[in-house]
């Protein structure tokens, strides 16, 4: 029998014992691959990759815990492209083993800054960022990557999702809390023909309970290049950060915790 210590609550962790699933939350990386190395069930991961920090965090450390990444990226009518070449930039620079660009049309419904002709909202800094979940939330955005990615998953053979989001330094979106990815894994257990034959797909969410410059940080010991990546929600034609949208701000945030220069800026 396998046992793990857990008093720090951090990553979702999966531990497979004769088919009977066993969730554990745990913040340890050694644990975590010590566990990957005595089931020796999880080999291929799901990464959904935004081409932001967050999602190029996750990268690493899925690879890091010895994954072969499959990326998974959106184009869902967001209201530049700008991200999906830095998708393409972070999957390169990692060396996925597979991307996979998928095209849905989110515009059609509307209902966001980020989908619509809606402005974004601006501040001077992040302590100035509005409470509430603001207009730049997409309506039901994580619900429809991870079923897109439960799919992939499930064809590729895999039994690992990863999602980079944050609850603690974050926008107030309902589909980045952990009540959520605890409902979402539920989910995944009750629709695939993969649970119903008693096998599981987990979702995890290593950076939920980490703040901007920690998640830095720990890309940094990982070499994660934020150069490659891209966070701002409305930026000029050709690239630049606007520097007051939510997500420029928690960005800045999270360096400025870190102790380093933004590489972007």
């Amino acid at each position: 029998m396998l046992v793990v210590d857990c008093h720090l609550l951090n990553y979702t962790c999966v531990v497979r014992e004769e088919l009977t699933l066993k969730c554990f939350a745990v913040s340890n990386y050694e644990i975590l691959r010590s566990i990957d190395k005595m089931t020796d069930t999880r080999k291929k991961a799901v990464v959904l990759l935004s081409g932001g920090l967050d999602s190029a965090t996750v990268v690493a450390i899925a690879s890091e815990m010895g994954f072969d990444i499959h990326a998974l990226s959106f184009d869902y009518g967001q209201r530049h492209a700008i991200e999906h070449e830095a998708a393409r930039r972070v999957a390169k620079s990692a060396g996925v083993v597979e991307h996979v660009f998928q095209k849905i049309d989110l515009r059609s419904f509307g209902g966001s800054a980020l989908t619509a002709n809606i402005d974004v909202p601006k501040s001077v800094d992040a302590s100035h960022i509005s409470p509430g979940i603001p207009i730049t939330y997409v309506p039901a955005r994580n619900t429809i990557f991870l079923s897109f990615a439960l799919a992939y998953a499930e064809v590729i053979g895999s039994r690992d999702i990863f999602i980079g989001v944050n609850a603690v330094d974050y926008s107030g979106y309902p589909d980045c809390r952990p009540d959520f990815i605890a409902a979402f894994q539920k989910l995944a257990q009750l629709a695939t023909k993969a649970g119903v034959d008693g096998g599981t797909c987990s979702i995890l969410a290593p950076l939920i309970h980490m703040s901007k410059g920690e998640i830095i940080r720990e890309g940094l010991r990982l070499g994660v290049d934020y150069s490659l990546t891209h966070s701002c929600y409305d930026p000029a034609p050709e690239g630049k950060a606007c520097e007051k949208c939510d997500s420029c701000l928690l960005r800045a945030k999270g360096f400025e915790q870190a102790g380093i220069a933004d590489p972007i800026l």
